[in-house]
């Protein structure tokens, strides 16, 4: 399934982006910590590479915790300031290491006797949680948020405490999704809308996937008794365990579609991977 988008506002954002860069002194990326890989923007890294870095994994709540500590030693192995990040529970950690990124900017500012007040950029593809974070620096809500990528339109700065101020930016893909797999994996976390792709495709590969994955997870939560069947078939499997049943018994497959992305969005099947670091060939330029 081919998948590409990249709507108006991201080729403006990305120019905006470009533009602020000069005036920041540590720009903050977060991926999720279910694809570390496929959710990086390889534009991103080299537009940032020249400044002071943190690689926060976020919603590492939803992901398995042996497969994200793996993922955090190879960044940290590569030099990366980096960590994985609940945001319900780890917003102070997460600005310790924003604190010291931006240590030797603060330093320098110091030795001419000025108090400096850090500018960071919160960077990333779609659908991430870059608003949210900001919301758990800020202690409460200011940023907007929402469940579907493009709910940022456009840059705002946010203070969050009185020498620090982040700027939240769009989420921004690349121009050309070129890695098929990749761009699956981020339609399945909904940084690619789901007006675009063919949801019961979509919800059929990443039923095989999961699979894969956490076989139990699926069999558990769809109540799909022979794994090992694939197409289409997934599909029927679910809306007879799930009763989604229409009038004369017809299975409603556009809502078994609805519930796997949304259940797998909400991590309602546990605490699952779809990445693994010796598997995959991340994009990380930093070195």
């Amino acid at each position: 399934m081919e998948i590409n988008w990249y709507p108006g506002h991201m080729a403006r954002a990305k120019r905006l982006l470009s533009d602020q860069l000069s005036r920041v002194d540590v720009v903050i990326e977060l991926c999720d910590a279910r694809l570390p890989s496929s959710s990086r923007n390889p534009d991103l890294i080299r537009l940032t590479q020249k400044k002071e870095r943190v690689l926060l994994l976020g919603k590492s709540d939803l992901a398995d915790p042996n497969v994200t500590g793996q993922w955090v030693k190879i960044f940290k192995s590569e030099g990366a300031s980096c960590m994985a990040l609940d945001m319900n529970k780890q917003a102070k950690a997460a600005l310790s290491l924003i604190d010291r990124a931006a240590k030797e900017a603060v330093e320098r500012a110091a030795q001419r006797g000025i108090r400096k007040t850090v500018r960071a950029m919160i960077v990333g593809v779609p659908n991430v949680g870059k608003s949210t974070l900001i919301n758990r620096l800020h202690g409460g809500a200011i940023a907007k948020v929402g469940d579907m990528p493009g709910v940022t339109r456009a840059n705002q700065w946010v203070k969050v405490s009185p020498y620090l101020e982040l700027m939240d930016t769009p989420g921004l893909l690349w121009p050309r999704l070129d890695d098929p797999l990749a761009a699956r994996r981020l339609a399945y976390i909904a940084a690619i809308k789901d007006d675009v792709v063919d949801t019961a495709k979509l919800s059929i590969q990443l039923l095989e996937d999961l699979i894969e994955a956490a076989p139990q997870a699926v069999q558990d939560r769809f109540k799909i008794k022979d794994l090992s069947l694939r197409g289409a078939d997934l599909l029927d499997a679910v809306c007879q365990g799930r009763g989604f049943l229409m009038k004369g018994g017809i299975y409603d497959t556009e809502r078994a579609c609805k519930v796997v992305l949304d259940e797998f969005r909400a991590g309602k099947l546990g605490r699952i991977s779809l990445e693994f670091p010796r598997e995959e060939k991340h994009n990380d330029q930093e070195t």
